[in-house]
Order: structure tokens, then C-alpha cells, then sequence
């Protein structure tokens, strides 16, 4: 057994003799079963409105039945969160959700739901027809930032309006060739696209330095530009995204 499957193992018992806590639940790749013994644990608990600010502050207690902590931080980004790192340096971030707050995004393993509260979320990986033309138009405006930076001769700027880039355009190759991963982005581009497609992509991070950047500008305009019909297709209801995503390539 890998720590993180110890680790869930041992927290979900924790959590299941917590009276506020309706579910638990795995996300990431572990909730896709793709963890390997360097991945992430991404639990959630679901916990009813009323009950969220009892839970909360009972939580760290939950987190620390596997192991001492290394390092332990809550903050909030889509729900409250905690970050704890053990001193086998296994990572786990533990997060509240509820019924409210709950994003329907990304495959989940159901680890505990007595009252099969999840049976109603859906499960996938696509992007929204509005998810995608953001990222189109994020590939474009950090193309343009980056046009910018280097007129200014920042080459340190340039390399990342360019990885910036490359963040929204793996989204959109991903739309295309396998929509069904696309909410993962960049992370999962050496496992879902061709081998041709993956020599593209590392030649470009390989041009990704202060020395190289321009070539790797080149390669993501002409990869762009082999993509442009298909990404015209798409985005034929939208107003600026066509004309800027043009002038951009």
C-alpha cells in the first residue's frame, strides 16, 4: 500500500466518526486512480452550511491522525483548505465543500456517503464551450504580453508570458484531440497527446530560457497557425476572440 492510499485510509476514519461530515471524497488523481507514489492527496469533506465553521475547527485534528506535520497552512482559494506536508513528505490538502460550494469538475472517488449525498454530481474532465473560448483568448493576450515584453528587452518576462501561453494552449489542444482531459491542462500532456504532438511541446520548453525564448514564440505561432481553422470553427459566434487571436498568430 502507498502512503497516500495509508494516509486516505487512515483520515477517512477520522472523518467518518465526525457527526458534521456527510461525505468524503477523493479528487485529483487519485480520485481518477492514476496516483502514483508521487502524487497529491486532494480529499474533500462535504458538511452542510450550518454545520461548516464546527467543522472547521476540528479539522487539523482529522489531518493529523496519519502522521506528525512538517508544515500546515489553511487558506482559501474555491473552498477552505487546508495544506499539510508530513514528515514522509507525503502532501495533503484537505478541502470543506458544500452542497453550495461543490464544483462539478473532475472524475471523484466516493470514500464514504451514507446518505448518497454525490449521487447527484456529475463527473468529467471537458471544457465548457465558454471555458474554451477564455482559453483561446488567454493564448492570444499572452502572446500580446509577450510581444510587449520583449520590445522592452525583458527577457526574463518574455520566457513567462510565453509559459503562460502555453498554459491556455494545452487547453485548447486538449479540447481538440481529447476533450474529455482538457480540464487538466498542461500536467497531463506527456500522457494523452501523440508522441508528435508531445516532441512539439517539449521542444518548445526546451527553447523556454532567456537565450531561446523567440524560437520558442516561433514554434507556438506555428503550431497556432496549423490549428487556426479548427480554432476558427469553434469561436465563430464570438466578437474580438477571431480578429486577436489572428493578429496575435
Amino acid at each position: 500500500m502507498m502512503k497516500q492510499e495509508e494516509a486516505v485510509d487512515v483520515i477517512t476514519l477520522a472523518l467518518m466518526k465526525d457527526p458534521c461530515v456527510k461525505a468524503v471524497f477523493l479528487k485529483g488523481s487519485m480520485g481518477r486512480n492514476e496516483h502514483d507514489a508521487n502524487s497529491d492527496v486532494d480529499l474533500y469533506c462535504l458538511v452542510e452550511e450550518d454545520d461548516k465553521e464546527a467543522f472547521l475547527k476540528n479539522r487539523k485534528a482529522h489531518v493529523e491522525t496519519y502522521a506528525n506535520l512538517l508544515f500546515y497552512d489553511e487558506i482559501f482559494i474555491i473552498a477552505p483548505q487546508i495544506i499539510a506536508v508530513y514528515d514522509d513528505m507525503l502532501h495533503l490538502d484537505l478541502f470543506t465543500v458544500t452542497d453550495e460550494t461543490i464544483i462539478e469538475k473532475d472524475y471523484f472517488t466516493i470514500l464514504y456517503d451514507p446518505d448518497n449525498r454525490m449521487s447527484k454530481y456529475n463527473q468529467h474532465l471537458t471544457l465548457s464551450h465558454q471555458e474554451f473560448i477564455n482559453d483561446v483568448d488567454d493564448t492570444a493576450f499572452f502572446l500580446f504580453q509577450y510581444e510587449k515584453a520583449k520590445r522592452r528587452g525583458n527577457k526574463v518576462w518574455s520566457v513567462q508570458m510565453l509559459n503562460n501561453v502555453m498554459v491556455h494552449f494545452a487547453r485548447v489542444l486538449l479540447h481538440h484531440y481529447h476533450p474529455d482531459r482538457a480540464q487538466l491542462g498542461l500536467k497531463t500532456l506527456d500522457s494523452t497527446l501523440c508522441e508528435e504532438q508531445i516532441e512539439k511541446v517539449e521542444m518548445i520548453f526546451r527553447h523556454l530560457t532567456v537565450d531561446h525564448y523567440e524560437t520558442a514564440a516561433e514554434l507556438i505561432r506555428s503550431w497556432l497557425k496549423e490549428e487556426e481553422k479548427w480554432i476558427m470553427e469553434q469561436i465563430e459566434d464570438t466578437g474580438y476572440t477571431q480578429g486577436f487571436l489572428k493578429r496575435m498568430i
